[in-house]
């Protein structure tokens, strides 16, 4: 008995091993070189901002035509904040926020051509519209915006767009959208904002922006702290609390600087400078739950808000 047990406990012993040494030989990535891999014998390259096994389903082109695969790469250079439902049109990326109905983050890359007045490009064409992408029950309508007393504010700004008609008109899609106050912010402070960055790619050969919503908690009555938000229309649209930015500039030697704002989704007064909203980055990186350009190490920048790092 003893002896048929030990002639048992061999077999095992010895499966065992020939699958540990067959696994190492045959299932383990074999490096070929920083950006190819070999595993079960197929070569895997690793894609510019995207981990070697990740995958971003949605992440293709949204039209056909051209070399939008490479836009992305340009686009996303530094990496993605995060890897949620990830969408990509023709001339900015963005990650949807299904819950929501708003982004979670909308990335663009802005050189001088893509914001220089263009004589082909009329926003007027431009109508909002829903992203039929989208499955219906994750997407908003035009209609829960009507008569909600929000604008629908663009995270990629239409006017960092002008290269296309198509592009412009790609940013009038409502998954690029979230409820902004109208008189006061949208108009006024928030397009001041834009404003400033566009006017970045007088300084800089390319500029990389992430824009996105913040919901962030205020201290009430009960000296708790809460995080409350309104919702419109029938889909329950979130309004944020707050917007960011967080912009990348980056001169022909390769200097890089970077600039991090954070308005307040209200009324603000105009003689407000837009400097004033400026905050350390990594605040606005806990509040979202996202990591902004992690391909670039923070003391490859040159300066941050201005500051010498």
């Amino acid at each position: 008995m003893i002896r048929k047990r030990l002639v048992n406990l061999a077999q095992l012993s010895a499966v065992g091993a020939t699958g540990y040494y067959i696994g190492q030989y045959t299932q383990k990535p074999q490096e070929i070189n920083e950006n190819r891999l070999v595993v079960d014998g197929k070569i895997i390259k690793s894609l510019p901002g995207l981990p070697i096994f990740g995958t971003v389903s949605a992440a293709t082109p949204f039209t056909e035509g051209g070399n939008s695969k490479d836009r992305i790469s340009q686009i996303m250079k530094y990496g993605f904040p995060s890897l949620d439902n990830v969408r990509s049109y023709e001339d900015f990326v963005l990650s949807y926020d299904r819950r929501n109905r708003v982004p979670n983050w909308v990335f663009e890359h802005l050189t001088k051509d893509h914001v220089a007045k263009n004589d082909q490009v009329d926003r007027s064409k431009c109508d909002f519209k829903p992203d039929e992408s989208i499955h219906p029950f994750f997407r908003s309508q035009n209609s829960d915006y009507k008569g909600s007393g929000f604008d629908r504010g663009h995270m990629a700004a239409a006017g960092n767009h002008r290269l296309a008609q198509k592009h412009v008109e790609q940013t009038f899609y409502l998954t690029n959208m979230a409820p902004q106050v109208g008189e006061g912010f949208n108009r006024h402070a928030w397009n001041k904002l834009e404003k400033h960055v566009r006017k970045l790619t007088r300084v800089y050969d390319n500029v990389y922006c992430c824009t996105g919503p913040l919901y962030l908690p205020r201290k009430e009555v009960d000296g708790k702290s809460y995080v409350r938000y309104q919702v419109i229309g029938a889909n329950t649209v979130a309004v944020p609390t707050h917007f960011y930015k967080v912009v990348v500039g980056e001169t022909a030697d390769g200097t890089l600087d970077m600039e991090a704002y954070v308005m307040p989704n209200q009324k603000i007064p105009d003689e407000t400078p837009v400097t004033s909203f400026m905050v350390p980055p990594e605040t606005i990186e806990r509040a979202a739950g996202l990591l902004f350009f992690d391909k670039l190490q923070r003391n490859k920048l040159t300066r941050i808000n201005g500051r010498k790092v």
